[in-house]
């Protein structure tokens, strides 16, 4: 019998852990697990929720909100979970105490001050895990779960849509358009990787200061912004490389999604990625803040077939192994039915 759980996402309008959230709790739906969800009002969250069999309890997360206190645990009383996860800071603060295993998931390196009434942590790299025994967790209540990439069967993004023409090299990047993503030392690269195109799909603060960059440099011809994307399948068959320049990272779901979709992937050498990506068999790393070097493994990768072949088989080879939906599904179903039986 599947352990009943109820997900707490309060979440920005868009990043990572917000998007995970959905794929693996839709992931998580469509396996039959009995899996529920409270989140902060989001209409694409919860249009995909409900396109998987799911409704969404919405709540306005707010930092003092009694509105939220008290439906959360008046939900918690409707539904009786057995299993509480909570998704980030905001998530984990308001999520009250019960009869139930209280559970955080870490996509990162989260202040430990939330977290002090949760019975288990989970990470979603090795690092985050050693960072978790280091702030005191007793080994037994910290446990690896890694995410994984969805591979939807989709068409290729029409590149003419997008002003691209069809035989020029293809850069894609994904993620918010934030300092810690780096999308200036890209662009920066791009004026060294001649006749490449590239396109970058988030939103975020640096919006501005990004695109004004790209025209200083001279870039606009070759540049595209293409805003927050709910295609990233599509957008990654596209593509001639993934590129993820983060100056900081603690995990990168983007490493993942390059493999599954069999793109060569230039990294920087962040803190995920450098402990994910195995330099020169699944991809190729870069020191972080370094437009030069980024740009000679992005021509290094356009000129050579069979570095790319390589990247690529390899890279398939160890999303096959260890970061399909199935795989994570399923440490999910075996770690909830654990904590609890031996609660």
């Amino acid at each position: 019998m599947s352990v009943r759980s109820l997900q707490l996402m309060a979440g920005s309008p868009a990043g990572g852990a917000e998007t995970f959230y959905v794929t693996l709790g839709t992931a998580m739906k469509q396996a039959g697990e009995d899996v529920h969800f409270a989140l902060r009002p989001h209409e694409d969250r919860e249009a995909a929720l409900r396109d998987a069999g799911a409704e969404p309890h919405r709540f306005a997360f707010r930092q003092f909100d009694l509105g939220t206190t008290f439906g959360l645990r008046r939900l918690i009383r409707e539904l009786e979970p057995q299993v509480v996860m909570t998704w980030m800071n905001r998530a984990a603060q308001r999520c009250p105490n019960g009869d139930f295993v209280k559970v955080a998931r870490f996509g990162g390196y989260y202040d430990m001050k939330y977290y002090r009434h949760h019975d288990h942590v989970v990470g979603i790299v090795p690092g985050i895990v050693t960072y978790l025994k280091e702030q005191g967790w007793p080994a037994d209540r910290v446990h690896y779960i890694p995410n994984f990439s969805r591979v939807e069967k989709v068409p290729a993004a029409d590149r003419a849509a997008l002003d691209t023409p069809e035989d020029a090299p293809l850069l894609v990047a994904l993620g918010r358009l934030h300092k810690a993503k780096a999308f200036d030392v890209l662009l920066q690269a791009m004026t060294e990787v001649p006749g490449a195109y590239l396109w970058i799909a988030g939103d975020g603060p640096l919006e501005a200061e990004l695109k004004a960059l790209c025209t200083s440099l001279g870039l606009d011809d070759r540049v595209r912004f293409l805003g927050w994307r709910n295609d990233r399948s599509a957008l990654l068959y596209a593509a001639d490389i993934c590129v993820f320049p983060s100056r900081y990272e603690p995990h990168g779901t983007v490493t993942v999604e390059a493999w599954a979709h069999e793109v060569p992937l230039v990294a920087a050498a962040s803190s995920g990625p450098a402990e994910m990506i195995s330099h020169e068999k699944d991809g190729l790393l870069v020191p972080t803040d370094d437009a030069q070097a980024l740009a000679a493994a992005l021509n290094r990768v356009l000129g050579d077939k069979t570095l790319e072949a390589d990247l690529v088989g390899q890279g398939r080879a160890r999303f096959e192994a260890q970061f399909t939906e199935k795989a994570v599904v399923d440490a999910y179903r075996d770690f909830y039915e654990r904590i609890t039986r031996n609660r």
